[in-house]
């Protein structure tokens, strides 16, 4: 081969698979095209020199595996650079069908930082008292729409969780761990608040992990409260088997007058919502607080003990909130009226 030659190869039996009817970015390829590009920074909510933090479509995967080449790794790898010499490194992970805030670091310092305060292990304090509180006060937040409504309106989930291979000994499923000391299993907890009342069989819900496993909020909704989230086809689809979708009639808390959900004109109601033959996952990392990594590198790589003046001014926490995704948008104006 000479330098310069194109090689061609087909697309794989595989990829041509690949459902386009909640696509969110034009194609899946390995190189984004220039649109791709210009789709990824728009979903780009926040940037400085340590961090780049995005609102991630559903049904977009986090991690490239082949044959999904269109990854957010991958993308923002190639898209996320700016003027850095690489792009961007994830994290922490949200599920291919969840969506919201997703946080990436621009450099190996801050990659490792973050990796770090997203892990479960035991973290010592640092003589910087700013940089303790800032780590106190981190904190992740999601909504969910789940099917019925968990018997206490607020509480905390303190249910381990464990990994068991289905009869096909490929597919991997997280169930709830019992206690016997017979299997290994992960101490995952999470609190959670209901936001409003029942309305057609579901209830809105907001979730606070308070550790980070794999598939934990799903997990927990649907085996610990036994409601399991709209969409949620892996852990909830006996449920959503006896669940019935149509419009039923529920009663107004305020007025105790019947309520039904109100379809406004024109709505496309087959976009994934509630109303939909086949809702998308309605789980959505909604709300993230973090310590502003940029201005406590210097203290997180013990060059100095205290922070640099011309720091000092800028904030120690940095909060963001995401917006809903289309689908979730439309169920929660269907069944806003009565919602806190």
């Amino acid at each position: 081969m000479e330098a310069g030659a194109r090689v061609y190869i087909p697309v794989s039996v595989a990829e041509t698979r690949i459902s386009k009817r909640f696509d969110t970015i034009p194609s899946g390829t390995l190189y984004p095209n220039a649109d791709e590009i210009e789709y990824l920074q728009r979903l780009v909510k926040y940037k400085d020199s340590a961090i780049i933090v995005l609102n991630k479509p559903p049904r977009l995967p986090v991690k490239g595996n082949l044959p999904v080449h269109n990854s957010m790794d991958a993308l923002a790898a190639a898209a996320l650079s700016y003027d850095y010499d690489e792009g961007p490194k994830l994290v922490h992970r949200l599920d291919r069908e969840s969506s919201g805030l997703l946080l990436m670091g621009r450099t190996k310092e801050s990659v490792d930082h973050l990796q770090w305060l997203f892990s479960d292990i035991n973290k010592a304090n640092f003589s910087c008292e700013a940089w303790n509180d800032a780590y106190e006060a981190t904190y992740q937040r999601y909504w969910a729409l789940v099917i019925g409504c968990p018997k206490q309106k607020e509480g905390l989930i303190h249910a381990p969780l464990t990994k068991v291979l289905l009869n096909d000994g490929k597919t991997e499923r997280v169930i709830l761990a019992h206690q016997t000391g017979l299997e290994a299993s992960q101490e995952a907890i999470t609190e959670y608040r209901v936001l409003g009342p029942k309305i057609n069989g579901c209830s809105w819900i907001e979730l606070h992990p308070l550790t980070s496993r794999k598939h934990q909020l799903r997990v927990h909704c649907a085996e610990a409260l036994g409601t399991p989230i709209v969409g949620d086809y892996k852990y909830g689809w006996f449920v959503h088997q006896r669940w019935k979708q149509m419009p039923r009639v529920d009663i107004e808390p305020t007025t105790g007058k019947p309520y039904r959900l109100r379809r406004p004109e024109g709505l496309d109601v087959q976009k994934g919502s509630v109303l939909s033959k086949v809702p998308l996952l309605h789980l959505h990392c909604r709300e993230l607080v973090l310590p502003n990594i940029a201005k406590f590198l210097q203290v997180l790589d013990q060059k100095s003990e205290k922070l640099h003046p011309a720091l000092s001014s800028k904030p120690d926490l940095l909060r963001f909130v995401a917006s809903m995704p289309n689908h979730m948008k439309i169920s929660w104006n269907l069944m806003s009226s009565y919602l806190v």
